[in-house]
């Protein structure tokens, strides 16, 4: 509301300028060209605009232009200084936008006339052949943070989990298993210790508690073969431990409060033939050619630095087919636009899958791909070094050590090209060190302040009570009823929270079209900043019945502002008492 009055007085001082003649010889504007900014200067006023890259049409000086629009402005709201002009919000508007925030409530900062999207989010799409690693947990906590945001914004996401449940790791999952149960069942059997022989297996003690599982809910099979694990079908094995770990996996993303609209598995995909379907349409368009009894596609003809194989010469399909078909199956199902987030690891297949999509006529814009770097777990100060099979640190012993929100909330807070240090003992302090305790308790702190409103109070020396200076229905009718002018008597001294309130907008707008998460997370850890000093600086409870009502009703607004980003964006609770 402030930012857009301000930009509209601008453009429309502009074209009147335009008209009048008073901008050299500058004909016309397009409106959207000027960005408003915070000055960094406070003392200058609330927002600034450049207007600098007008003068090469205008053919004057900018402090000329900027002067020329003075004149169509108020100028007990506007300040020329040099190419700049600067704007201060009055009164008015900064009650105004306090009244937006309790009109809208949940809605505050959902853009309006936004162009939607039909759009699919994969994330994670990890094998189902052990518990997720931490790597997973931050494409998890981003993912579900982005689908709530790209919701919010206006747009119909479908969350989708791509399940690699073909080729040869799950016959690794059955082998290892098999070790397992014979362990179990009291042979004297291990992995093999020689490292190449070791990487066709999965060691991991998490197989333990899935090979006393087989035992127990296969006891008749066990006494058919007479404990001969190697007389069962390795399919029987390979299908028992996959589901296993697919439930697991599925029951902590459930704890993570990460939500799939769908699991779709690699291995149906093949089966349902729409993989040879896809090659066979880039083969009859010419897209293949065979080469030392392997099938290549023509990939450099859109693009990429090289053609890519299809097809081994032993027959099998690379991981890069099935990702051909998954991803035309996904324009198929009518989605407008694909995005994917991989590890950085996997960049080198952006090229290819979009030049497959090219090469069987979809439009390769469609899909969107969100690299991510990796989290360096920090423990007293000291990295962990992980490994992907044992010892690992898994996502589940991080949850288990920090708690869900500790944990969605530092997996996004850092952009998603930028490594991030998840220190574990700073997640789990009740300091203001530690940024989503910071944020949660100026939510609980701004509960505090509403019960105490409507709650008696009491003489600490004496003992003495006091009427509660609001009732619970008072207030309930003045939040209800609330008007701008309610709010007039303070907003002076909350300016700078107000104008914090009023940035959510903006943050909200930006994140979605730019699909950057964490700026969700340091918008509420810079408001949650601005509430505390406001707090610190202005008694809200107090004798001034008129003053306290409407310092009541900027802490309502910036409660609901913090629990709608918590909540509804990042996913993490907003807590009434702590």
């Amino acid at each position: 509301m402030i930012k857009d009055y301000f930009i509209n007085s601008i453009e429309k001082a502009l074209e009147n300028a335009i008209k009048d003649g008073k901008l050299g010889q500058m004909t016309e504007y397009t409106r959207g060209t000027l960005v408003p900014e915070r000055p960094k200067n406070a003392d200058f006023g609330d927002y600034a605009v450049n207007v600098s890259s007008l003068a090469r049409y205008a053919r004057i000086a900018p402090v000329q232009i900027a002067n020329a629009l003075l004149e169509y402005l108020d100028k007990a709201q506007y300040t020329v200084v040099g190419g700049f002009i600067n704007f201060k919000a009055d009164k008015k508007l900064l009650a105004e936008l306090i009244e937006e925030v309790f009109n809208k409530n949940k809605d505050f900062g959902k853009p309006e006339n936004v162009k939607t999207e039909k759009i699919i989010l994969e994330y994670i799409s990890a094998n189902p052949t052990g518990p997720f690693h931490i790597g997973h947990g931050r494409w998890a906590a981003m993912g579900s943070v982005l689908a709530n945001l790209l919701k919010f914004y206006g747009h119909e996401v479908y969350q989708e989990f791509y399940i690699n449940d073909a080729g040869s790791q799950i016959q690794k999952l059955g082998k290892s298993l098999a070790i397992r149960i014979r362990q179990e069942l009291g042979e004297n059997v291990d992995f093999p210790t020689d490292e190449t022989e070791r990487k066709n297996f999965y060691p991991g003690d998490y197989l333990i508690p899935v090979a006393k599982d087989f035992i127990s809910s296969h006891k008749e099979l066990l006494a058919e073969v007479q404990n001969d694990v190697s007389k069962i079908d390795l399919s029987v094995l390979c299908d028992f431990a996959k589901e296993y770990e697919e439930k697991v996996q599925r029951e902590l993303l459930d704890r993570l409060r990460v939500k799939f609209d769908n699991f779709y598995s690699e291995l149906t995909l093949h089966q349902s033939g729409k993989v040879s379907e896809c090659v066979e349409k880039l083969k009859k368009s010419g897209k293949i050619y065979e080469k030392d009894g392997a099938q290549w596609f023509k990939s450099s003809d859109y693009g990429d630095d090289q053609d890519r194989v299809i097809k081994k010469a032993d027959g099998s399909n690379t991981y890069l087919t099935a990702d051909i078909a998954y991803h035309a199956d996904k324009l198929n199902r009518g989605f407008d636009r694909m995005i994917d987030i991989w590890g950085a690891d996997h960049h080198g297949y952006v090229a290819r899958v979009k030049a497959s999509l090219e090469a069987l006529g979809y439009d390769p814009n469609k899909l969107e791909i969100l690299l991510g770097q990796l989290v360096n777990l920090v423990i007293n100060g000291n990295e962990v070094r992980m490994g992907k099979r044992k010892n690992m640190v898994t996502l589940e012993d991080l949850v288990d050590e920090v708690g869900v929100d500790a944990t969605r909330f530092w997996m996004s807070m850092r952009n998603i090209d930028t490594t991030l240090d998840f220190d574990i003992e700073l997640a789990k302090t009740n300091t203001d060190e530690n940024p989503v305790f910071y944020v949660q308790y100026a939510h609980a702190r701004a509960c505090s302040i509403l019960r105490h409103v409507v709650s008696e109070r009491t003489n600490i020396e004496t003992g003495e009570k006091s009427p509660a200076p609001m009732s619970e229905d008072e207030l309930n009718s003045f939040i209800s009823g609330f008007k701008a002018s309610d709010v007039i008597l303070t907003v002076e001294t909350a300016r700078k929270l107000i104008l914090k309130l009023e940035e959510y907008k903006s943050v909200i707008k930006n994140s979605a079209e730019t699909r950057q998460i964490y700026t969700i997370c340091r918008y509420v850890q810079e408001l949650a900043s601005e509430f505390h000093s406001f707090y610190n600086a202005n008694r809200v409870i107090s004798d001034d019945k008129e003053m306290m009502k409407a310092r009541v009703a900027i802490v309502w607004a910036v409660k609901t502002v913090i629990k709608n980003a918590l909540e509804n964006i990042l996913g993490v609770t907003a807590p009434e008492k702590m």
